[in-house]
Parts: C-alpha cells; structure tokens; sequence
C-alpha cells in the first residue's frame, strides 16, 4: 500500500555513488539516466540524448533552484559524467548525455549511474583499485588549483590505494575519491602547520623584522632605542618559556608602551636645572596669562630681565615655567598698583574705589594656592 506521505516515486541513490561523486551529483545523475530511458533518443554519434528545456529541468528537479541545478550540472561535467550541448535556436533548452565511454545501451547505463551490483561484484561502472594505480594529469591538475605542491599530492598515492585495497571497495572515480582525499589531507597539513608556528618559542638570536622595525621607526620611535631594547625582550620571554604565533607584533606592542612611558617620563622630568640663556616659556605659560588678561608683550619684554636674574643667581629650578608664571603675575599687578597710584587728588573717592579694585586684582594675581 502507498502512504499518502510518498505520493509519487520516490529516487533511488546508490549510496556508494553518492559517497564517491557527492549526493546532489548522484540525484542528477540518476534523475537524467530515468529521462533518458523515458525520452532519450540515439543520435549519429551512437549516444543517447535528451533534449530538456528549463522548465523541464526544474519539474524534474523541483526541490532544486535553477542556479543549483545548473551548479551540480556543472559538477558532473566536470567530472566527465555528463555532457552538454545547446540546443539550435533556444537559449533556454539543452542536450543532456550521460558519457557512457564507447557508447552502452540505456540499461548499462542506468546500471553504472546506481553503482557496484549487489554482493561486493563491481558493476559496469564501478572497479577495484589496482594496486600500481596513479591519478590522472588531470586530478593533478585539480589539486594543484588549490595551490597544493605535486610532491605533496603524489606523496598521498601509496597511502591511498593501501587504504582502499584492504577495504575491497569499488568506486566508479578512483581519480576524485583521490581529489577529494587529497584536500582533506592538505587542510589538515595546514592545520598543522599554524599549530606549530603558535607553538615557537622565544629562539635566542631573534631580532625583529625589518617591516615591524619601519613600523616603529615610523610611529615616531628612535631606532636606538628599538634595538636597545631587543635583548631585554629576548631574554624575558626565554626565561618564561612561552610560545607565541607572532613574536614580530608582540614586539612592537611592548615598545610602544615602553616609548609611551620613556616619552612621558621625559615631559615631566623635576630634576632641578640652571636656566638655559636661549630659554622659552612653554606656550602653556601664554594661555594661562591670557586668560588671566595679562599682555603677552608685556610677559615677553619681561623674559630678558628673567632670564638674566636667575642665570646671575645660579639657582636651580625643577619648573621654570611655574617661576616665570609667578614672576609676571607679581610684575603685572605692580604695575596697576603704580597706575592707580598717580591719579589725581582730587577725585579720591573714584581712586580709592579703584585702589580697592587694584588690590582685589593684586590679591588674585598673587594667589599662588593653585600652586601648592
């Protein structure tokens, strides 16, 4: 009895097949042996065709896209199983023929599309692999598309056919059982490879790249004091034993942080200094005085007296900038005090107000809490 679930014939797929081709390539190569023994007709060059248009295909085809069926149709030329040719005068209709190698009836090759007969007997389309066997210049071709060394892929051979010769399985492509191998074996190569370029310890002669050196050198580090530095990195890492993927990176890592803090400790040196005869206030000094609305000219007409008093005296100062700062501030309200001094008597009560206002300046230019 039919189930309601299965409402027409179901595929049949030769598992051996599908494991040697792919299982979309078997489905197709099934599904066009039926068409053929249906609808195929024998042409001049002794073949079976079938004429099939788009929409033919996706009826026969129907749990597929058209862009997968023309994927897996592309597939099975590929590997030599089908062929295909347009059809006169239609864009959209093609010839489909299963490549029967000599030209078997429509009966073989439905038999060589399901695969090995029943009991371990190779059928038509499937055979032992040989014991001197080789993959074609083609397969090797394929694989070298993968950017996979010849030697590396004749190197699996052996292996390969000593493998499949003590299981007695047929397959109908030795060639792309072997392809298929081959890559597997190539990703696990490359899988190993990475794991053991992370696993590469800290050799005692290393020394950065060039590249990883031009990448400092270009970010503003002094090229001394990279190589200064590579000896103590060298030797940290040896004494930990850690393996690392990427010691370059590492590297650079360690001495932007290392410049980072070499740079900062520099900008905020307090060792005490005599004052240099060419110095300069930062331009800091000048905002700080703007903002305080003292003159910019009046504080650089100052400096030559500055400079010329504390290199007299011989002292030394951690920060010449906060004692000009203090110096100005201090000369500055001097001057409004000498100013409001020599205003007129008779208006003191306007004087004496801006006496008041002179000081309160006075007090705020001489505060040096900020300081503290």
């Amino acid at each position: 009895m039919q189930s309601s679930l299965i409402p027409e014939r179901p595929l049949i797929v030769s598992p051996t097949l599908a494991a040697t081709i792919g299982l979309e390539e078997a489905v197709m190569l099934h599904v066009l042996s039926e068409l053929l023994n249906h609808r195929g007709r024998t042409a001049s060059d002794g073949m079976d065709w079938v004429q099939l248009d788009q929409q033919a295909l996706m009826e026969a085809l129907p749990f597929w896209a058209m862009i997968d069926i023309r994927r897996v149709q592309k597939s099975l030329q590929d590997l030599g199983l089908i062929l295909v040719k347009a059809s006169s005068g239609r864009d959209d209709s093609w010839y489909f023929a299963i490549n029967q190698q000599g030209g078997r009836t429509g009966q073989e090759t439905t038999q060589r599309a399901r695969g090995p007969r029943p009991g371990g007997a190779a059928g038509p389309g499937a055979s032992y692999i040989p014991p001197n066997w080789e993959p074609s210049r083609e397969w090797i071709e394929k694989c070298r598309q993968h950017n996979i060394p010849e030697a590396f892929v004749r190197g699996r051979v052996e292996e390969f056919v000593l493998y499949w010769r003590e299981r007695g399985q047929s397959r109908f492509s030795w060639g792309n059982a072997f392809y298929k191998h081959v890559l597997r074996e190539w990703r696990q190569e490359q899988s190993r490879q990475g794991f053991s370029r992370q696993e590469a310890p800290m050799s005692p002669d290393w020394w950065p790249s060039e590249e990883a050196r031009d990448i400092l050198v270009n970010a503003g580090v002094s090229r001394d004091f990279i190589e200064d530095a590579v000896p103590e990195f060298v030797l940290y890492w040896r004494e930990r034993g850690v393996a690392h993927s990427a010691w370059n990176s590492k590297f650079i890592e360690h001495i932007r942080r290392q410049w980072a803090k070499y740079a900062t400790a520099l900008s905020r040196d307090s060792t005490p200094r005599p004052i240099p005869a060419d110095w300069e206030p930062s331009p800091e000094v000048f905002e700080i005085l703007r903002l305080a609305e003292i003159d910019e000219d009046f504080a650089r007409r100052k400096l030559p007296e500055f400079i010329l008093y504390w290199r007299d005296a011989g002292q030394a100062q951690s920060s010449w900038n906060t004692r000009f700062l203090q110096y100005i501030k201090y000369s500055w309200a001097r001057q409004l005090n000498g100013l409001s001094g020599g205003r007129n008597e008779g208006h003191q009560s306007t004087a004496e107000n801006g006496r008041q206002g002179v000081e309160a300046a006075y007090r705020r230019f001489t505060d040096r809490s900020w300081a503290d």
